[in-house]
């Protein structure tokens, strides 16, 4: 069960292209938004559409394959762990942001 603690999994569309950034080491990093969608009908029957954005980060591999298959309106389903990290906008005020570090994705979808 430990593996499971910090799992999470999404099917959905990018957001943008993959912003590719490599590394001194030469090692890849790619980042990138995605859209996840939900309809459900409220308590009055109507049919009610939600889209979550999230922001995904993959390195190594992932992000090679990244590179060179996705590009904005890609389906995907993807696995990682969610982290949290904090950084200083352009006003110097701190800010938080959560991602998903990606560690295994799959295309979806036709060509």
């Amino acid at each position: 069960m430990n593996a499971l603690r910090n799992k999470v999994q999404l099917i959905g569309n990018l957001g943008n292209d993959p912003e590719i950034i490599e590394m001194e080491s030469g090692k890849k990093l790619a980042r990138f938004s995605m859209a996840t969608n939900e309809a459900y009908r409220n308590a009055a029957g109507e049919l009610i559409k939600e889209t979550q954005w999230h922001y995904i980060v993959a390195w190594g591999k992932v992000a090679e394959i990244s590179e060179k298959y996705l590009k904005k309106g890609s389906e995907v389903a993807l696995s990682g762990k969610l982290t949290t990290r904090t950084y200083q906008d352009q006003k110097g005020e701190q800010k938080y942001i959560t991602e998903v570090n990606c560690n295994e994705l799959l295309l979806l979808g036709g060509k």
